[in-house]
């Protein structure tokens, strides 16, 4: 059912709704939480742990309240005793109404976020209860959602209140088979939609995000599982041979491979030259050298009389391969013919690239999803590499098995994702990991600061741009947002152009036009850009040795391999680079959290680690993995889950592949529709 449908929602509400992808029913249901206010017991002072938090504390008025100003602002200050006998105040600007509550002896529970002033602590504009209401909302847990400029925590409150209440009726027939539930306790599917918006208690989210998050896993799975042929019934259909041009391109490269790209090359030249068609993950941190693994693999395939083609995410970032294959060739005296396809280029200009494409003069094609266009048409494909795969998915992987024989696969990957989850996640390919980094890169320098070091950051970003070098600024958000405080991108621009007139600065986020985002990539690698202010849209970016600094605000809110991706755009050049983690809070668990980024640059190691701090129940703001589209699933903090998933699935696939059995009719349509949101996503 449409949005607009529903009371309150009309064309304009509607728009403010689309901004976050959001235009049925369905899909606002499935618009979950990022976190919740939960009305704990009251605190007091002495047990406060967070200044940071939002607190509940019981106090007595033991003063009278004043009220000062005049004209516009009434200022309301009252004194009062919490259960322990510490003395707080309160105050509450504008409301002078309340004077007459707070007297003497008066009893009441005060929420909101304590301050430090001067010798003692404050409550500005806390909301107020009595005892009795209070004890009414305690343990209760009141949802917030993700937000947008336009859209307020209490509309979306409202809405998905009227979805829930007109399907009260109708409920959605339970598609995970009753074993599988009973077996790893999955609560039923209607019980999870309701609690993982309105929970009646701490256990009923527990048990809902868990039958989420399951299920999430195990449809993605499924659909892997239906959607990928096995590879063992693939058999090579090229002849490749290992050449000893591709050797002497080794041994005259002006920098030496680590051992760890030595043994990835040599496991794909082995699937090259097998038996089978190779379906192989490279896996490396940031900056490993994935990049020339995938080059020397192109050579010897073109070499071989065959073509190959590379799928990146961006046209900037294909540009920049396709430039650097070109020279790379010309400076060995390689005669390599390298097709850039992209589809920013003129109807005129992608019709001379297939014909040169089909006729088989062009052996290396690099490019984006041009390249699994239909028009298209190899002569002799043999080898796809895509970089990136989480943003391509197996989908695209099957789409360019149709184009001829069935071509070797290889996958490039920088997301830190332990080799047992990978195995699941990517249970079609043969995992490689480069584990080295390569020599004479001097190591980021990093800093965990708060707000108190904001003018000198700014003061430093400055000078490594009169350096001639360029920076990085990342935000949370793209724009303000109700009930939401962080830095967003549009106004943090504004902001800083102001402070640093000299500098040259721009934004970049998604939901800009492709054309937009390219152009500004563009730029910034081409240096006419000195300060890119950005989401996390630039993880998958361009390489530029010149950016030196990474200055990520509300670092509290990334998950730390998230973190370790964005520094990994730094630190590509000659000259030292930095990564300024900013935090909003002065909290010593964050503190300690992000500090882990300091000690250590091995993305795994921070994966694990970060998964290490948390408790079983500790999944609110949690989006280490939103590369893999999950709603609510995180490989990291769901990782047992994820496991479960994958011997379930499997389980099943093995007795029943077509999933065509009456324990499955549901579980089938459930498929069929997963695989094709995921079909539609990338517009085949």
């Amino acid at each position: 059912m449409e949005l607009t449908k529903l009371k309150g929602v009309g064309e304009k509400t509607a728009e403010h709704f689309a901004k976050l992808d959001l235009y049925t029913t369905e899909d606002l249901l499935k618009h979950y939480p990022r976190t919740y206010d939960i009305y704990n017991e009251p605190v007091t002072i002495k047990t406060l742990e967070d200044l940071d938090e939002e607190s509940a504390i019981e106090g007595v008025v033991c003063k009278s309240p004043d009220i000062f100003g005049s004209g516009k602002i009434k200022i309301l200050s009252a004194k009062l005793k919490d259960m322990d006998g510490t003395i707080f105040e309160v105050v509450f600007f504008n409301m002078p109404y309340l004077k007459a509550s707070l007297k003497l002896g008066a009893r009441y529970v005060f929420r909101g976020k304590f301050k430090i002033k001067g010798n003692h602590y404050c409550l500005e504009q806390p909301k107020i209860f009595t005892l009795a209401k209070y004890n009414e909302l305690k343990g209760t847990m009141m949802p917030i959602y993700p937000l947008t400029k336009g859209l307020s925590n209490n509309m979306m409150l409202k809405c998905i209140s009227q979805v829930l209440d007109i399907n009260k009726d109708y409920l959605e027939p339970e598609f995970i088979p009753s074993w599988v539930r009973e077996k790893y306790e999955l609560a039923e599917h209607n019980f999870a939609i309701q609690n993982i918006h309105f929970p009646k208690e701490f256990d009923d989210y527990i048990k809902a995000r868990h039958r989420l998050a399951f299920e999430e896993f195990f449809l993605f799975i499924l659909a892997t599982l239906s959607l990928k042929s096995t590879k063992e019934s693939n058999p090579n259909s090229f002849h490749i041979k290992r050449l000893k041009e591709v050797d002497e391109l080794l041994n005259d490269l002006p920098f030496k491979l680590t051992n760890a790209q030595l043994r990835t090359l040599d496991e794909v030249r082995s699937d090259l030259t097998g038996d089978r068609t190779m379906s192989r993950l490279i896996q490396g941190d940031v900056g490993s050298g994935k990049t020339i693994v995938a080059t020397i693999s192109l050579l010897e395939v073109a070499l071989n009389g065959y073509q190959g083609a590379m799928m990146v995410p961006t046209e900037v970032l294909a540009i920049q391969h396709f430039e650097s294959l070109k020279s790379l060739f010309e400076t060995n005296n390689l005669d390599i013919k390298v097709e850039l396809l992209v589809g920013s280029m003129t109807k005129k200009q992608k019709e001379k690239a297939y014909e040169r494409i089909e006729s088989g003069e062009s052996q290396i094609i690099v490019g984006t999803h041009a390249l699994i266009q239909e028009k298209l048409v190899y002569k002799d494909l043999a080898l796809v590499i895509t970089d990136e795969q989480h943003r391509f998915g197996v989908c695209q992987r099957e789409n360019f098995a149709g184009k001829g024989n069935r071509p070797h696969i290889l996958v490039m990957s920088a997301t830190p994702i332990p080799r047992t989850l990978a195995i699941i996640l990517y249970g079609d390919l043969d995992i490689s990991i480069i584990d080295e980094m390569p020599k004479g890169r001097l190591p980021i320098k990093n800093a965990v600061v708060d707000e108190s070091y904001r003018k000198n950051a700014e003061s430093f970003l400055n000078r490594e741009v009169s350096k001639g070098h360029q920076c990085y600024v990342i935000c949370p958000m793209v724009e303000e947002s109700e009930n939401f405080e962080a830095a967003n991108v549009i106004d943090y621009t504004k902001n800083l152009k102001t402070k640093l007139p000299n500098c040259k600065i721009e934004y970049l986020h998604g939901k800009l036009k492709p054309k937009e985002k390219e152009e500004i990539m563009r730029r910034f690698s081409n240096r006419e850009i000195d300060i890119l202010v950005s989401t996390t849209v630039i993880e998958v970016g361009v390489n530029v040795p010149n950016a030196t600094v990474m200055l990520i605000e509300n670092a509290e809110m990334f998950g730390l391999a998230g973190l370790h991706q964005l520094r990994g755009r730094v630190g590509r050049g000659d000259a030292q680079s930095y990564c300024i983690f900013m935090t909003g809070k002065k909290s010593e668990k964050i503190k300690k959290r992000l500090d882990i980024l300091n000690k250590s640059n091995d993305g795994f190691e921070i994966a694990r680690k970060d998964l290490e701090l948390r408790g079983p129940g500790d999944f609110f703001g949690v989006r280490q993995s939103g590369d893999f589209d999950f709603g609510i699933a995180d490989v990291f903090a769901d990782s047992k889950t994820l496991k479960e998933c994958a011997d379930a699935a499997k389980t099943i696939y093995d007795s029943d592949n077509t999933l065509s059995s009456k324990d499955n009719i549901y579980l089938k349509k459930k498929v069929i529709e997963y695989t094709g949101k995921v079909l539609e996503k990338i517009n085949l």
